[in-house]
């Protein structure tokens, strides 16, 4: 302030006139150190609350290994290695036949998940509840899960729990009650027993966030897990749970789930209930997620759909078709015509993708099936298509979600368009366009729709690709559909800034077709060279970090992708479980 008189001396203001400019600094200075008083006790708020979600973790993790070590020093001929060996089908019939005790299952998964978490980062609580649930499962002895302990994806809702889907905004607002699906599993039988990681806000293929951190790959520890239901996968994939329930908006599932070496299902939209699964953004119509399985083999997906396909689900939820589970589609042997597709004409295939995918055509024509080659519809466009859906609000509710807290560094990349103003991001896309077209295709993709009249044409657009995309089936006449898996694995840190990749995945969620991936085979030393002379499509900077994400995979798992017409789930699973098949006995040639 003596700063601010002397200046005012040196200016010959007069006392009122000084007086007036010594009130307003005053006030400015006031205003200033208010704003960052707020800003502090912001960031202060912030901390306690990512402290604490983590202490709640630590702690179910503690009490849940000191439950495990009392039950395994009461019963030491308990062997966990036998039971967890087993397939979800092999284990449910020795449950159902007394051959094994619940309580001998639960607990070595419990064991093995904590051991799990520790190596991968994979859990975000331990649902203490399943230890009483465990003492009362024999009323649901006849449940189809009897027995079984399920992981649940964070944003899936359990009684007490935080939903976080990885933001500070959700903390400390534990569910008022279960999701339906929670409460279909438990009338089957099951024990939800963990909560599993996701990315922030869960619109990301990565699965990091900046209250629990970083899920990492069980092969690779070096690699991400994939995302955003990476935590699932993860664990499944290391063998701490036999089934688990993800959510799928653009791959969310099968991403993770290949990028892990398990299978996954996203089936239609409305055919499970999504009452009490969380989103960043649900009042979004364009590209709906959905909730779905993730297992170690397909048949523990297809008993999975089969248990939440009935009539507790229709009850609870009358939303959902009540149509069950279609067994005699599944167990089908009629040959199929399926439409093979190598590349979507926007992301050519990596060596190992490529080898992938025509070892399984070569499988699948050698056991009698018909393959046709097929190609998807206007990709370019259709990334448009799907990026204007998600993002039709130009970003904002991810952005208002995102308040209060840091970015995760994963996220940044792609997140940061969004707070930009949508005039100026149109201006910037104008401008890039002669030095980096693919840069400002990627910016017109953030910038949603403009209004009401907008936002009608891009649902009337959506479905005009839906009944495009039929007609070409129709005309192809394919049963079902053979695509690539992008992969193997990504390096950490590149999710944020590839969008181009997910033009494999989303598109499923746009045309509402079910879709599933199933281990195929792993990198080899050759892919891995091969790899070196992967020049992508346009040869710029993003095709550079793809090869950068992907480099350094040898070992890893890859998948193939089987997509079939909506509504026939089983159909898919069906496919799925042909590819599964034919893979296995090839390696025992």
């Amino acid at each position: 302030m003596d700063n601010v008189k002397g200046l005012l001396q040196a200016l010959k203001l007069d006392t009122l006139s000084s007086a007036a400019v010594l009130a307003g600094a005053a006030a400015c200075i006031t205003g200033t150190m208010v704003v960052l008083a707020r800003a502090v006790d912001g960031r202060l708020d912030a901390r306690r609350k990512m402290q604490k979600a983590r202490n709640l973790r630590h702690d179910s993790l503690l009490r849940a290994e000191e439950a495990v070590l009392h039950y395994k020093n009461a019963h030491p001929k308990m062997d966990p290695s036998l039971i967890l060996s087993l397939s979800l089908a092999d284990l449910t019939n020795k449950l159902k036949d007394g051959l094994l005790r619940p309580e001998d299952v639960f607990y070595s998964y419990m064991e093995k998940t904590i051991n799990e978490n520790k190596r991968l980062n994979c859990c975000t609580a331990i649902l203490l509840e399943s230890f009483d649930h465990l003492k009362t499962l024999e009323s649901n002895k006849g449940g189809l899960l009897y027995g079984v302990p399920v992981s649940i994806k964070d944003n899936i809702a359990y009684k007490n729990y935080d939903s976080s889907c990885g933001l500070l905004a959700n903390l400390g607002q534990p569910a008022e009650g279960h999701s339906v699906i929670v409460e279909v599993l438990r009338r089957q039988g099951a024990i939800p027993f963990v909560k599993t990681n996701i990315s922030q806000g869960m619109l990301s293929y990565d699965c990091s966030n900046i209250i629990y951190g970083q899920t990492v790959n069980p092969h690779n520890l070096k690699k991400t897990s994939g995302g955003s239901s990476g935590g699932e996968a993860a664990l499944i994939g290391g063998g701490g749970s036999i089934l688990g329930i993800g959510s799928d908006i653009g791959g969310s599932i099968r991403i993770p789930a290949a990028f892990c070496g398990i299978c996954g299902l996203k089936p239609t939209v409305g055919r499970l209930s999504k009452v009490g699964i969380s989103s960043v953004s649900p009042g979004q119509k364009s590209v709906v997620g959905t909730p779905g399985p993730l297992a170690r083999d397909v048949d523990g997906l297809a008993l999975c759909m089969q248990a939440l396909l009935c009539h507790h689900m229709f009850a609870l939820d009358p939303t959902v078709p009540p149509v069950p589970f279609n067994m005699q589609m599944y167990k089908s042997t009629k040959p199929l015509r399926i439409g093979y597709m190598e590349s979507d004409g926007q992301c050519p295939p990596t060596p190992s993708m490529t080898r992938s995918i025509r070892e399984v055509k070569t499988l699948l024509e050698q056991a009698g099936h018909t393959v046709v080659p097929y190609s998807p519809l206007r990709m370019k466009e259709t990334f448009l298509l799907i990026s204007k859906s998600i993002f039709g609000d130009g970003g904002a509710s991810l952005v208002q979600k995102l308040k209060g807290g840091p970015l995760d560094p994963t996220l940044k990349p792609q997140v940061l368009p969004f707070y930009l103003p949508c005039w100026l991001r149109k201006i910037l896309l104008f401008l890039m366009r002669p030095l980096s077209p693919r840069g400002s295709f990627l910016l017109q993709s953030t910038t949603g729709v403009g209004s009401v009249v907008e936002l009608w044409e891009q649902h009337s657009a959506v479905q005009d690709y839906i009944q495009e995309t039929l007609a070409e089936w129709r005309r192809c006449k394919i049963d079902v559909l053979l695509c690539p898996m992008f992969g193997p694995a990504y390096n950490f840190l590149y999710c944020g800034s590839l969008a181009f990749p997910l033009g494999y995945t989303a598109i499923y969620n746009l045309l509402n077709f079910p879709a599933g991936v199933v281990p195929v085979t792993t990198v080899t030393a050759k892919d891995e060279e091969e790899l070196a002379h992967y020049e992508g499509l346009h040869r710029d900077h993003w095709d550079k970090l793809y090869k950068q994400a992907l480099s350094r995979g040898e070992g890893l798992p890859m998948a193939v992708q089987c997509v079939a017409p909506p509504w026939q789930d089983e159909l898919c699973l069906r496919f799925m479980k042909e590819v599964e098949e034919l893979v296995k006995q090839s390696r025992k040639k």
